[in-house]
Formats: structure tokens, sequence, C-alpha cells
């Protein structure tokens, strides 16, 4: 019991922490709303399990011994945050619900965690400490803790962001919202750089 207690306790450390994932939960909640978000939360959840179980499969072997493809996904990464980072920035504030392109997806939710260098370091991490010898059961153990830490996790900051949607009521607001969001994602891109 005391391997799975240590998995919950790097689980949550890993995913309570902020980070591009997070900061994007926070704005999804913000804008559309608790139930909305959970779109979002569920494939941010289902992206880094399914990234956890290929890392406990081998897929860490792969890039100690391909020391490039962990470069390439960090820049992609950066990338993204980046990208990201100029959309909420140049956003006018206004509230349109009817962009679909705006709206929380599952499959944009999971793509993040692929992209997100954090989410790589958190898996490649958290399967050496556990789970060196790469046992299937063991495996399924941390994947499943995983889950349900990292939901919970990803949905507290969903609800954080729905309990500021009433403040975020006018175009002003939104707009000092997501540009105060960009600079965190671009202050999240810039950290990369460093790891």
């Amino acid at each position: 019991m005391n391997l799975a207690l240590s998995m919950a306790a790097f689980a949550l450390a890993a995913s309570i922490s902020p980070g591009p994932v997070n900061v994007v939960a926070l704005s999804c909640g913000a804008q559309f709303g608790l139930l909305a978000s959970q779109r979002h939360v569920m494939g941010a959840t289902v992206g880094f399990v399914v990234l956890l179980i290929f890392t406990g499969f081998g897929l860490h072997e792969v890039l100690h011994s391909y020391p490039i493809v962990t470069d390439i996904i960090r820049w992609a990464g950066m990338a993204f945050l980046v990208y990201l980072a100029c959309r909420l920035a140049m956003d006018d504030g206004r509230l349109n619900i009817e962009k679909s392109a705006q709206r929380p997806s599952f499959w944009r939710g999971a793509a993040m965690q692929w992209l997100n260098p954090k989410a790589w370091l958190a898996a490649v991490a958290g399967m050496g400490a556990f789970l060196a010898g790469g046992e299937a059961e063991l495996i399924g153990l941390f994947a499943l803790i995983y889950f349900v830490v990292c939901y919970l996790s990803v949905g507290c900051w969903v609800y954080a962001g729905a309990f500021l949607g009433p403040w975020l009521r006018s175009p002003q607001r939104i707009r000092t919202f997501n540009r105060s969001m960009a600079a965190l994602l671009t202050g999240c891109a810039v950290s990369l750089l460093y790891v």
C-alpha cells in the first residue's frame, strides 16, 4: 500500500502544479463553465494516461536512446504554448460561444498533454521512479491512480476558472484575464528552455 500512496503523491504533485494544461483548464472554466470544460479535463486525463502507459512499456527507452526526440518534443511543445499564448493575447474579450474552435474539446486536451514537455517529464520520471522494470500489473495500477488524480487536479483548475467566470462579464475583464493567461503560458514555454 505504501507504493500506491507514493504513486498518488507523485501524481498529485505533478498534476496539480501550474502548467500549460492547467492554465488552459482555468481559462476554459472561466469562459465556458464547469460542464462544457469537462471535455478538456477528460481529454487531458486520458491523453496523459495513454502517454504514461506508453512510457511504462518502453517509450522512455526510446527517448533515452535518441535524445533528439526529446528535444523535438520540447521545441514542439514550446511552439504550441507560444501559439496558444498569442491566440489568448489577441482575443478581443467578446464571448462568442458559437466559435467551436475555441470551445474546450477532448482531442485538444489530449493533444496538449502529448505536446506538453511537463507531461513527458512526469511520465518518464514517474515510470523511472516506480516501475523501471516495466511490470504490466504495476503500470496498470499507476495508470489507474494517475487517472483519478489527474482528472481531479485538472478539474480543480476548471472549477477555479468557473468560479472566476461571473467576475469576467465585461470584455475588458476578459481581455485582462486572457492576457494574464497568455503571460503564464509564455512563462511556461520559456521555462522549458531550462529543462
